[in-house]
């Protein structure tokens, strides 16, 4: 199994995981020459993905997925809610409505060797979900977009070998930034965003001896620092009733606008 971030950020978002000759993108919310440029410097293609799983969508999640659907013709699984607010999101332009596959939360699909699990969460989208990719008794979760998570989505990230997982801001950074104060709210509110400490918590709650490594993902380039997010997080595993430190496992930060660690089981 293979995770890997092309880019992570609140500008914009895009994963690629899979195991062998079979690869998605999860999201599309950056350029479709930003994508090519990623995977290229992953020795792949754009073309030869086997498709996208797009999670909600925001406009970081799917700025590049007109321009990708067009060009190579990718199949596009979301569900039938976040597929009408793309139908109806004018930016990305006109997609083949042929190429959506409408999915739903608990109920795995296979693509190609990939079985991919959506899971709820808790946004201010239409229906978003992030996923859980599985093949052959490893797995890799992608999980951003959260205000809140609970014991569903602890329980569904149970036994995970990978993991993309949202340390979007520091609480301080953001209370005290220059975020209006309707913009604060939504991000600290239950249905916006993952801070570093519940990132970390989160975290902390599902580690397991076959766990391999984490990357955090979605840092807010106004209210984070990476360095931060790192520290914060691993305090928080140390911290937690587990008894793992956080050092135990490799933590990453992935690349608001680049090519991440290359994670693979």
């Amino acid at each position: 199994m293979e995770l890997c971030s092309i880019a992570s950020g609140s500008s914009g978002n895009c994963i690629m995981a899979g195991a062998g000759n079979c690869h998605l993108l999860i999201d599309a919310g950056i350029s479709g020459k930003r994508i090519e440029q990623g995977l290229n410097a992953l020795g792949r293609k754009t073309s030869e993905m086997q498709g996208v799983l797009v999670t909600h969508e925001h406009i970081d999640h799917i700025s590049g997925l007109g321009v990708i659907a067009r060009r190579y013709g990718l199949p596009i699984y979301a569900t039938q809610g976040t597929i009408q607010a793309i139908l109806h999101t004018k930016s990305v332009g006109k997609i083949d409505r042929s190429l959506f596959h409408a999915v739903a939360p608990d109920k795995p699909f296979s693509v190609g060797e990939l079985v991919a699990e959506p899971i709820r969460i808790s946004h201010d989208a239409a229906d978003p979900v992030a996923y859980i990719i599985r093949n052959g008794g490893k797995s890799a979760g992608v999980v951003t977009d959260l205000g809140a998570y609970d014991d569903y989505i602890i329980n569904k990230l149970q036994g995970l070998n990978l993991l993309l997982l949202e340390a979007n801001h520091d609480v301080n950074m953001l209370q005290t930034g220059p975020y209006p104060y309707y913009l604060k709210q939504r991000i600290l509110g239950t249905r916006g965003h993952l801070s570093n400490e519940r990132c970390g918590q989160l975290l902390a709650s599902i580690l397991h001896d076959g766990f391999h490594a984490a990357l955090l993902g979605h840092l807010s380039k106004e209210n984070n620092f990476p360095e931060l997010a790192y520290e914060a997080v691993r305090l928080e595993i140390t911290m937690g009733k587990k008894p793992y430190k956080g050092g135990d496992f490799p933590l990453y930060v992935a690349n608001r606008e680049g090519v991440s660690e290359y994670l693979a089981v």
